[in-house]
């Protein structure tokens, strides 16, 4: 992939990183590589030419997340209908999706305009409520959860109309791979290789003591009710949505899958054995 031009995203209320914005924006344009950054990052940081994300996004030929996982998620996910290659470039604290430090921009940059970079493809999940037309995407997770603390709710989980599973207790966990190091494995779900095709159902602290995690291939279609009064859909922890026994939620694999730029050495286990302190 020939890259001329690439677009920023600034996690919000990143004012701190006003340089080093400066600094990546410098690296890049060393090596012909035009910077256009987002409007509502440009006032962030006090910049005054920001482009619309859709503007970015059509402009651009790569994306990159100047933040922690969470901003990589944000931008993965706003930016799923352009299918755009995203760079996470790691401001944050965790960085198990962003490998890329802003002190090791320059050197990058110079490999990545060599072509000397590789693209991952992580599974996402497609989610919609039969009858709207809204579909939603999800990086990580989708979660089914108690609209307030003092109740536990009801999920019921089909496959081709036959029932697969009912959950009562906190809630419910659909995760990607990717995401099984997020929220699913607090909850005592399994860490699952970033490139299978599966879904991992994780109980939130079930009423039943026999409930435990289930890996699923993602040839599957579910759909998903609830007995409770009223529940609620978290994608990603950071969208909500509400949803009642009226509804039949369909959870299913995306079509296309997020791409995320890496240097061509990363090495997952190489990442796991850092972030959870493996052998430590």
């Amino acid at each position: 992939m020939d890259i001329k031009c690439a677009g920023i995203v600034i996690k919000p209320g990143g004012y701190e990183l006003k340089d080093t914005y400066r600094k990546i924006k410098k690296a890049f344009e060393k090596e012909g590589i035009t910077i256009l950054l987002d409007r509502s990052s440009a006032q962030i940081i006090g910049e005054k030419d920001g482009k619309s994300f859709d503007e970015l996004c059509q402009e651009c030929d790569i994306l990159i997340s100047l933040g922690g996982d969470g901003t990589l998620i944000s931008v993965a996910r706003r930016s799923y209908p352009y299918h755009k290659p995203v760079l996470g470039i790691n401001v944050g604290t965790l960085g198990f999706l962003t490998d890329i430090k802003p002190g090791d921009v320059e050197s990058f940059v110079k490999r990545l305009k060599k072509g000397e970079y590789r693209i991952d493809t992580r599974m996402m999940i497609e989610i919609s409520i039969l009858g709207k037309k809204e579909k939603i995407v999800s990086f990580n997770d989708v979660v089914f959860t108690r609209p307030a603390v003092s109740k536990m709710i009801y999920i019921d989980v089909f496959i081709e109309d036959a029932l697969m599973n009912s959950y009562y207790g906190d809630g419910l966990i659909i995760s990607t791979p990717t995401g099984s190091t997020a929220y699913n494995l607090s909850a005592g779900g399994p860490v699952v290789y970033p490139f299978s095709n599966d879904f991992i159902f994780t109980p939130i602290c079930p009423h039943s003591l026999t409930q435990r995690p289930l890996v699923l291939p993602a040839v599957f279609e579910f759909r998903i009710t609830t007995k409770s009064k009223s529940a609620l859909i978290v994608i990603d922890g950071q969208d909500m949505y509400e949803f009642t026994p009226k509804d039949i939620v369909v959870v299913k694999k995306a079509e296309v899958g997020a791409k995320l730029i890496h240097r061509k050495e990363r090495n997952y286990f190489d990442v796991l054995r850092e972030k959870l302190n493996w052998g430590i």
